[in-house]
């Protein structure tokens, strides 16, 4: 009895031990923008500016560091179709929005649209766009990954992935790209010529790939329990996460400015911190819930870090938080 009593304790401890890893508390900052909720939700890569859509306001743009709205852009068409994926450039001068079927780009600069463009081959699954705000890229449900420069119009078509395109990531100077998809493959490939560069194997359908803003690293994440940062000068996996739940999906990830670190955020609130070189985790957060909805919940569609160190996180609850990692 008193062997048994003290597993029991035991085992008591370490998941609590283990529960206080999962939801730390070092929230740093909020900011409330869409109570009522978004359909995307994108944060420049330094954490300052916001661009949201939502079906009751349309796409507006914050500046978190003064907590004020800068623009109202309206809604992306006639129709007011739900934007379902956004992407702030690397410069945080122009942005990409899209519906299932359309896509538009926006000078954040001055506040204007550059023009809507329409998709008729395929649903748009996710976009990315170069610092020129020019260049452009599209994963879609028909297997290819769209690659289009606005500038000269022309179109690569790329066609290695032989079902469901989810995720692309676009080098900031639009000359490399990276696509992951159902056929468990994820590929760095070149804009220019289509060429595959290197290829990354999983086990499982592609959830999440992205690229380090100097082309040092990428990233790419199965929906099982592979999550793996690659040396890209090697083509080799330089880590894999240490990851404590199994079967996670990621919703978006971003490197640090420096690639010696990675944020992802997942359907289930979760942002994650880790140590690129290692695969450790530096910190987990769980983002506020959206209260309207049953159950509560949030997905987390970005994050970012901010030039203190602080991770910044977007969520479908309309809502950004600051975090504070205690790193050793």
């Amino acid at each position: 009895m008193t062997r048994q009593f003290a597993s029991t304790i035991c085992l008591f401890l370490t998941l609590l031990a283990l529960s206080g890893c999962f939801h730390s508390t070092h929230e740093a900052q909020r900011w409330t923008l869409q109570p009522d909720g978004v359909t995307s939700f994108s944060l420049s890569r330094d954490g300052r500016f916001a661009l949201m859509a939502s079906t009751e306001k349309g796409i507006v743009l914050w500046d978190l560091v003064q907590n004020k709205q800068l623009a109202d852009f309206g809604y992306q068409d006639p129709n007011k179709n739900t934007v379902i994926a956004s992407q702030i450039s690397d410069n945080n001068r122009y942005a990409i929005s899209a519906t299932s079927q359309n896509f538009a780009v926006w000078d954040l600069a001055w506040g204007q649209a550059e023009g809507l463009w329409s998709i008729s081959d395929g649903i748009i699954r996710d976009v990315d766009i170069s610092n020129n705000g020019q260049k452009i890229l599209l994963a879609l449900s028909n297997g290819k990954a769209l690659f289009v420069d606005l500038g000269t119009g022309r179109r690569l078509e790329f066609l290695a992935h032989n079902d469901k395109v989810n995720s692309v990531s676009l080098a900031p100077n639009g000359k490399y790209a990276m696509s992951g998809g159902n056929d468990h493959n994820a590929y760095f490939w070149s804009t220019e010529t289509g060429q595959i560069l290197n290829e990354f194997a999983h086990e499982h359908r592609i959830t999440r790939v992205e690229l380090h803003r100097s082309g040092k690293f990428a990233f790419s994440a199965d929906g099982d329990d592979s999550a793996i940062i690659w040396d890209l000068s090697t083509g080799e996996p330089m880590s894999q996460l240490q990851m404590f739940q199994r079967h996670a999906n990621f919703s978006t990830a971003r490197f640090s400015d420096d690639g010696t670190k990675l944020v992802t955020g997942t359907p289930g609130r979760r942002i994650e911190y880790w140590n690129t070189a290692t695969g450790d985790n530096l910190g987990r957060w769980l983002a506020e819930e959206q209260q309207n909805t049953r159950p509560p919940s949030a997905v987390v569609y970005d994050v970012a870090i901010d030039p203190t160190g602080r991770v910044i996180s977007g969520t479908s609850a309309g809502i950004a938080q600051a975090w504070i990692a205690q790193e050793d």
